[in-house]
């Protein structure tokens, strides 16, 4: 086993090498423009980016014509929500999110509130849940978009998508949905879901960084976007710029492995993540798991270790690579929005730590990582006032603390 151990694999994951290695021709024997028509060497590359089209397309239910590659979802969300609000503005300016999304679904929409666009923002409930029910009672004559996503990167939490997509379609509404987490982890199939956009990226996955796709829906109902970037035309008008062929080639071998390996590999994190559960619950008192029980990533577990600090509890695990809740805006002390959308207190929030576990993950690292966590939380509680005071039965809430007069 190498120190240190990777356990953060929702903020992104190693290339798999047969990615690699489906890669590597495209930098040199294959080097061609995939939008030079004159030439093998063109043909070639646009044979290789409209495979790459078809194996995205089959990861998620779609069909190749409907997916559009970008440099990852933050450029796909902007497209996505930029796109209909422009486009669709003559019919409404109203659109539906929530308060726990990825902050670039978050702040694209906050671009559309300073040009005039009124954004409805969803509280999620204490599991980072967003219900149909919600979503309905936003709707209003003048919503021209609900955007929710399918997976919450921190604590892991999975929208009912079905629903929503439901009521959406019934609607008349577009429905997209930021689905970066779930692919290639839980299944997704845009057709069942009445899913009409959808992004993705390729370094979640396995796959390179700077890549990513969105699919735009192209029939019942079909989906219109007003392009963000301008140029040559590429992407059916959609977004403009030379196609980065080697890394849409590793993104389409990446939805390949991840179609196929799907159950096992979902069984076999979810088995890591319960045994790393247990193990820290076992040893550990005063452990609460972040986002909800069963609805949620198969590699995902958010936990908050009251009476200790996260910060201080990454730096006692410094091998381990996990990422904490108190600085998802990492120069910010502030704890993350999702947490507090959840209604996690101040202090929970700022004991969270996310652990990420993925395709290369050993049952050795997991061990390894739950004696690491379990030794650090006792060493830092033993330092803990409060908990000791907890340990004696005192409930903290009654406490008056006496200030500085």
């Amino acid at each position: 086993m190498k120190l240190p151990i990777y356990l953060d694999y929702q903020a992104t994951t190693p290339v798999d090498p047969r990615v690699l290695e489906t890669m590597l021709p495209y930098f040199h024997d294959q080097f061609g423009n995939a939008a030079s028509r004159s030439h093998s060497f063109g043909w070639k590359a646009e044979e290789a980016v409209e495979n790459a089209r078809e194996q995205v397309a089959a990861l998620i239910g779609g069909s190749s014509k409907e997916i559009i590659f970008t440099s990852g979802s933050t450029e796909a969300i902007n497209l996505a929500i930029k796109g209909v609000a422009e486009m669709y503005a003559s019919k409404g300016k109203h659109v539906i999110t929530s308060l726990a999304e990825h902050k670039a679904v978050l702040d694209t929409c906050k671009h559309l509130e300073k040009l005039g666009y009124e954004v409805t923002y969803l509280k999620p409930d204490r599991t980072a849940r967003i219900s149909s029910e919600q979503v309905r009672d936003a709707l209003r004559p003048d919503t021209i978009l609900v955007t929710v996503m399918w997976a919450n990167n921190e604590v892991g939490t999975l929208n009912p998508i079905r629903e929503i997509g439901t009521l959406c379609r019934e609607r008349g509404v577009i429905f997209f949905t930021d689905a970066t987490q779930a692919v290639a982890k839980v299944p997704v199939d845009v057709e069942a879901d009445h899913v009409d956009l959808l992004c993705l990226s390729a370094h979640k996955i396995y796959g390179p960084k700077g890549i990513g796709a969105l699919y735009v829906r192209r029939k019942n109902p079909r989906v219109r976007l007003a392009a963000q970037m301008d140029g040559g035309g590429h992407e059916r008008g959609m977004r403009s710029g030379t196609l980065n062929v080697p890394g849409i080639v590793g993104l389409g071998k990446a939805c390949e492995i991840g179609r196929l390996e799907l159950d096992a590999e979902s069984r076999r994190c979810r088995e890591l993540r319960d045994h790393l559960e247990s193990r820290i619950r076992k040893e550990l008192g005063h452990v609460e798991l972040n986002g909800h029980a069963e609805y949620r990533l198969p590699g995902n577990l958010n936990l908050s270790f009251h009476f200790v600090e996260g910060e201080s509890l990454i730096m006692g695990i410094s091998d381990i690579a996990v990422s904490s809740g108190s600085a998802c805006t990492s120069a910010s002390l502030e704890p993350s929005h999702v947490l507090r959308s959840m209604d996690v207190g101040e202090d929970l929030a700022h004991s969270s730590i996310r652990f990420g576990i993925g395709r290369f993950t050993t049952r050795e690292e997991v061990d390894y990582a739950a004696d690491a966590v379990i030794k650090a939380v006792r060493r830092l509680r033993e330092m803990s006032p409060l908990f000791e005071l907890a340990q004696e039965g005192v409930d903290l809430k009654t406490v008056q603390w006496q200030g500085n007069h």
